[in-house]
Parts: C-alpha cells; structure tokens; sequence
C-alpha cells in the first residue's frame, strides 16, 4: 500500500525520525540508520564541530534529510541565528525549532517559537517547531507557516511515553498540518500507539541511544512504527464498555 509522506517538498516512505545525542560512539550512527530505516535525522548544531577529525555530521549517512535544530536557544532571537548559522554551514533549510527557558523540564517556549517560526518560515526554512501540545498555539504555528508541529508525548528524554495523549488527540483532529510526536517515547508500543492516534511521525532519540543493543531497538521503533502506521489506516475497532459476542447468541440449540 503506497502511503507517502510529504513534508517540505520531501517525500519519505519512513515515518520514524531519529537523533544523534546519547550514543557511545558517534561510529554508532550510520548503523542505526540502517537499522531504523529512518530518513530524517536531528542533530544540535552546539554539537557540530568542522574542525574535529569526530565531526557528528561526517557520521550521517549523505542520504539522510538533516533536520538541525536550535538547542540551546532561550528566545526567538537566539533561535533564529542558530537556524541562519545552519544553514550557511551548509546544513540545509530544515530547521526544528527549540527554544527552551525551563532547565528542570526542559519545557518549550510556544510564544518565543511562534516568533521564530513566522521569521524563518519568511525565511524559506521548512519549519518543524517542538512545542508544548497546545492547540491554539499549533494553530498560530501553522498561520506563522510551520510545515508541521512537534508536540512533546513527555519531558524530553523521560522516555515516559504519551503522558499529553489527550491533548495530541485534539491536535492531530484540529490542526491540518503533519503532527510529529517528539520527546518522551521511551517503547516502541509507544511509538506505535501515537501512530494508532493518527501521528503523521514520531521523533526519538534517547531510547534507541540508551538501549542495551541500540540496533536492535532501531529495528524494534522501525516495525513498531509501521505496525502503528498500518492499524491507524486501517481503522480501529469501536470501543465498547460493554461485552459484544463475537458470534450471534440466539438460534442455537432450539
């Protein structure tokens, strides 16, 4: 079944979207994409170093879409000429936008990232904003000219799953943008539940990183994320707060 996704003129055929932070060795990175069969990778550009013979970027495999994102960034202003600096670094006009004031939780800004998505987005970046599940704040991204919205499922690298799942409901039912679950998915019956929900993708990173055997947990979100991806077209069944016999009760045993 041909289920394309396009985001910012780019179609892909993963749903999945990875990060590079946490790994014991940044060697680790190609061979997770391959076992992820992901497309699109984030990565911080505080973390991009050109003159280090380690340089992370060198470790991305050249056909993976760059997804940099503004890490680091307290106000639309710090955020804006991280993305311009990517971007004359030769990173490409994708952008997730991260701003981020709260250093317990690691909250986003949904004010600040509203600004900063309406400047790059006139920019001609292709604007992905994470964001706390906020529906009329989604609303304004997509009116600033986000190609899509990243709600946290929880505090980023909690791996405490979908604790905003209501609140993703509403958003994947009102915003007509792609809905990207970032942050907090922790299993991949996670990332498999937030696809049911009808998520366009998910975006993880510290569960494959952290993991006992990384690639195999790369494989593990690729299946669990298509399994997702599959039932959520297919159509769930209607849940019933009563039993419902699967087969008919009367004219037996006249």
């Amino acid at each position: 079944m041909l289920d394309p996704f396009v985001i910012g003129g780019i179609t892909l055929s993963s749903r999945l979207f990875i990060g590079t932070g946490k790994y014991s060795r940044n060697t680790l990175i190609p061979e997770v994409v391959a076992s992820s069969g992901s497309q699109v990778i984030t990565v911080a550009l505080r973390r991009i170093d050109p003159e280090s013979r380690d340089n992370i970027v060198s470790h991305i495999p050249p056909h993976m879409t760059l997804l940099p994102n503004t890490s680091g960034a307290r106000t639309a202003e710090e955020a804006v000429r991280i993305a311009r600096l990517a971007r004359a670094a030769g990173l490409g006009n994708w952008v997730k936008i991260e701003v981020i004031n709260d250093q317990k939780y690691l909250l986003p800004d949904n004010l600040e990232t509203i600004r900063a998505t309406e400047i790059l987005a006139a920019e001609g970046f292709v604007v992905l904003p994470y964001m706390s599940p906020d529906l009329s704040a989604a609303i304004r991204m997509k009116e600033a000219g986000a190609a899509a919205v990243m709600p946290l499922g929880s505090p980023i690298g909690s791996n405490r799953g979908l604790r905003t799942k209501e609140l993703l409901r509403i958003l994947i039912s009102e915003v007509d943008l792609p809905v990207i679950v970032d942050a907090g998915i922790g299993r991949p019956s996670e990332a498999a539940e937030a696809m049911e929900l009808g998520a366009s993708a998910v975006l993880l990173n510290t569960a494959i990183a952290t993991a006992r055997d990384p690639l195999l947990m790369a494989e593990a979100f690729r299946e669990a994320v298509s399994s997702g991806r599959k039932a959520y077209l297919a159509g769930l069944g209607p849940v019933e707060e009563t039993a419902v016999a699967s087969s008919p009760l009367t004219g037996f045993l006249k």
